[in-house]
């Protein structure tokens, strides 16, 4: 027989699925977060042109996952990359079906990217969403 949930545990479940949001998210930017270290004043385009150098095929065999960024502000946009085993493409637009789709604004994309603006923060004020599946991002 089992027995009921006591709130103990469904405090627990709460802070398992923030542990993992929030482990999601500093995976996320961390790509993001060395590709533009250098680039403090740096725009969203210049972010994402860093992170073309920074893919590892090796760490992406087996994935298959499309990214879509939604950013506002004037110098925002919408940006995608599609990985699949170990390639990945990249480019500006919407892409179709996203995996999973980030919003926020250019200024903190930037931000987030060159560690001037946390992360997890970001996440927690709203400031960083995340659409879709949080496995994926």
């Amino acid at each position: 027989m089992m027995k009921p949930e006591t709130p103990y545990c469904r405090s627990s479940r709460s802070y398992l699925f923030l542990a993992i949001s929030a482990l999601t998210l500093v995976l996320c930017i961390g790509a993001a977060n060395s590709a533009a270290a250098e680039h403090i004043e740096s725009t969203p385009q210049e972010v994402f042109d860093a992170m073309r150098g920074s893919f590892q095929p090796a760490k992406a065999k087996g994935v298959h996952a499309r990214y879509q960024w939604d950013l506002s502000g004037p110098q925002g946009g919408q940006w995608w990359i599609d990985v699949n085993d170990g390639t990945y493409k990249m480019g500006k637009g919407k892409i179709d079906n996203p995996s999973v789709t980030f919003v926020t604004s250019d200024k903190d994309w930037v931000a987030l990217s060159n560690g001037t603006l946390g992360g997890k923060w970001a996440y927690f004020t709203g400031r960083f969403k995340i659409r879709g599946s949080q496995s994926v991002a």
